[in-house]
Parts: C-alpha cells; structure tokens; sequence
C-alpha cells in the first residue's frame, strides 16, 4: 500500500492562515484591518493566502488591532523571517501582473526577457518553442490598454549588446526592436564602459504593484531570489539608482544602439 505524505503548508501560508483566523475571531473584515494598519485589504488577502511576505512591523501592528497577545511576532519570527517564496512563486508572473505599475531592470549579460525577439529567446533557450511561446505572451503585458502598461526602465550594460547570442542577424534585429520598443514609457538605457566590479556582476530587477508594494528579483548563478524585506529592497533600489547615475540619456542611449548595430552587426 502506498504511504500516504502528511503535507505541511508553506510557512507564508501557514503563517497566513493565523492571520485569518485571529482576524476572524476578532469579527474584523479584511477591509477593517487593513483601514487600521493603513494597507490595502488586498494585501492583507495576499498574507492570508500565503502569497507574499510581510515586515515584523506588519506583524507587530495586526498584533495589536487583533489582540493576539504578541502570538502574531512570535509566529512571523518562527515562520516569515527566513521563509522563501513558495515553489509556484514565478517572478515572470510579476512582470505579467496587471497589478504590476512599474517595473526596473539591470541587466548585464542579455536583453530584458520582455524586450527580447522571439528570435534572440529562442537562441537563449536553445529553441525551447514551449518557453519562448511563454516568454512572448509576457510581453503582451507592454500593449495593455485598460490597465494600461507597467513604466518600464530597463539598463543595458554595454556588454549586452555586445555579446552575441545566436547570430549577427539574431542580433541586429533585436537592436533594431530596442530601437522600436524605446519610449518615454519604456524606457531603455544603456551604461557605457567601464563598469564598477562592486554590485554590479549580476542582473536584478524591482517591480512596484498597484498597492505600492514592491518586489525584487536577484539572480545569481545557481538559481533567482524573490526578495520583499523593506531593507533588501532599499538594498536593490540604491544599486539600481547607483547603476542609473552611470546611464546614458534617453538619446544617447538610442545613438549608442544604433552605433553598435551598425558598427558591429552590419
């Protein structure tokens, strides 16, 4: 006979599930308490559901309105502090949010998944036809009109255009789609050479969503991190407004593109 597997819920859901319950024994809506913690009720459906984290401070202020008797920091502590985002977390759900209103990108090595061709997808996913279906039908989140599209502001390191990936044509026709894609709404910079070493040897990106939270997505070489910690995100943002500070403007961004199309993917 086959053992039956006693599934114990994620920490986030579990912790989100006492949320509920004291919330509900204290016979206040999700709309009373968010009111008196001053967020979203929307955020506080997404605690109850185990769908994003939130500060000790959170914890401590639902503490107090529902009573908890300090239950509340305690479990945060046991649960929330070091739980990552469940499994089924995908950081290209965020980027394809329609809650999501502004989204930020440094990348260093390639082209920001939704400003790629299908053709450069395909040669960075070794013609994987399934994933780079997926990875194009993100991009429809650019053309939304009613909400209307994420800001967008994505930094190229100059080795992005630099580096090859599939072939000159390939490349010259993704340049040729930055050129297109570039906008006062989306935004395409690029940080000329020499870059600083410190901070700056792996791509991140921030996305801000309609309640004004925010997360980010660090990647490194083993896997990607979600990260929603209010001091890893000031963390995130500095680097990026590091990062920005070195940045050509709008302009000269798009004659550096055009240059490096012309001179080297002619």
């Amino acid at each position: 006979m086959a053992v039956k597997r006693h599934h114990r819920p994620h920490p986030l859901r579990a912790f989100g599930n006492e949320v509920r319950r004291y919330r509900e024994r204290a016979d206040i809506s999700q709309a009373q308490l968010a009111d008196k913690i001053h967020i979203s009720s929307s955020h506080i459906g997404k605690i109850e559901r185990g769908e994003t984290r939130c500060d000790r401070s959170l914890a401590v202020a639902m503490d107090e309105v529902l009573d908890t008797r300090e239950a509340l920091p305690s479990l945060w502590d046991e649960l929330v502090k070091d739980a990552a985002f469940p499994t089924w977390f995908d950081w290209p759900e965020v980027e394809a949010n329609p809650d999501t209103i502004v989204l930020e990108s440094y990348e260093n090595c390639v082209v920001y998944g939704l400003l790629q061709t299908a053709d450069y997808a395909g040669a960075l996913l070794r013609g994987d036809e399934v994933t780079v279906s997926a990875r194009m039908s993100r991009q429809e989140i650019l053309t939304l009109e009613d909400p209307p599209p994420p800001r967008l502001c994505v930094l190229l390191a100059e080795n992005v255009l630099t580096n090859e990936v599939g072939d000159k044509k390939i490349m010259r026709e993704q340049l040729e789609h930055l050129l297109m894609m570039s906008s006062d709404r989306i935004q395409i910079h690029v940080v000329p050479n020499p870059m600083p070493t410190t901070g700056t040897d792996g791509s991140f990106s921030i996305a801000t969503l309609a309640d004004r939270s925010e997360l980010a997505f660090v990647e490194t070489a083993a896997r990607g991190f979600t990260l929603s910690e209010r001091e890893d995100i000031q963390t995130v943002s500095e680097k990026f407004a590091d990062i920005r500070a070195r940045a050509l403007p709008l302009d000269l961004s798009r004659d550096f593109i055009r240059r490096v199309m012309e001179e080297r993917w002619a």
